[in-house]
């Protein structure tokens, strides 16, 4: 484990090698996590896709999770600061920011210019908003957003309740210096009236990347509407659709996904 200092705001990261050494020349996966995830909370499932794929892997927390420089006044009104902190809420705009900002800057950092994005969730909608202005190798998409559905924005304010009124705060506490930051950070922004305007299935048809996109038919957080919508943008794109599967597919079928991808890398 290591922090990135990026112009003052310091950034987790972990550093998975390639199980072999021809997987060293291949492009690495970066991993995207969730909108309350961390390098923690992906667990042992990056090294598990890095040894299924042959490849090395990336894995970081963004601004105000895990160990990464925390956020101040979460709940205030929004700031950046010169030295490249920022303070108060996120803004409607987040993923994007965190697409077409912070990420080419790591990017850059690690000398890497054609990665394999795997997001989840908030980290698959910020890779498929790079992957429409950046060149990459290739996409995978676990339950992306590419659009605000009632079932997203209901499940988020149930996950308010739980955070105010049962243990769910003291189980985020494990992965996040700054748990409270970590939840209203994600949880306000969502609950926002002017989120529910996020839209990017216009902007992903730039999209060249072969691209996978994998969601779970029982997922509480986005029917299948948010990849057949992705899919009717990019024809290309591939799609699984997991039964028994929530809104975290590498958790509920992790070795249907692995096996997915890799078939998926080498094709």
């Amino acid at each position: 484990m290591q922090r990135v200092d990026m112009d003052g705001v310091f950034l987790e990261v972990a550093q998975i090698p390639a199980p072999t050494g021809a997987g060293a020349a291949l492009p690495p996966l970066v991993f995207l996590h969730e909108g309350l995830g961390s390098v923690d909370m992906w667990r042992d499932w990056p090294a598990s896709l890095c040894a299924a794929t042959g490849r090395a892997g990336i894995v970081y927390s963004r601004q105000g999770y895990g160990r990464s420089s925390p956020v101040a006044d979460v709940r205030g009104a929004p700031r950046r600061h010169p030295d490249g902190t920022r303070s108060g809420r996120l803004q409607p705009d987040y993923m994007h920011r965190e697409a077409l900002e912070v990420l080419p800057r790591l990017l850059a950092r690690w000398g890497i210019e054609r990665p394999v994005l795997v997001g989840h969730s908030d980290g698959a909608t910020i890779a498929l908003i790079h992957a429409a202005h950046h060149p990459v190798a290739a996409c995978v998409a676990m339950a992306p957003h590419v659009m605000v559905e009632d079932i997203s924005v209901q499940s988020i304010d149930e996950a308010r309740r739980a955070f105010e009124s049962t243990d769910l705060r003291q189980r985020l506490a494990r992965y996040h210096d700054d748990v409270q930051a970590a939840f209203w950070q994600w949880n306000d922004v969502w609950l926002s009236p002017a989120f529910r305007d996020f839209d990017i299935r216009d902007e992903v048809r730039a999209i060249t990347a072969p691209l996978l996109a994998i969601q779970g038919v029982d997922d509480q957080y986005g029917t299948m509407a948010q990849v057949d919508d992705l899919a009717g943008a990019v024809p290309h794109a591939r799609l699984l659709k997991l039964a028994a599967c929530g809104h975290s597919p590498h958790r509920d079928q992790p070795l249907a996904v692995n096996q997915a991808i890799a078939a998926f890398l080498q094709a």
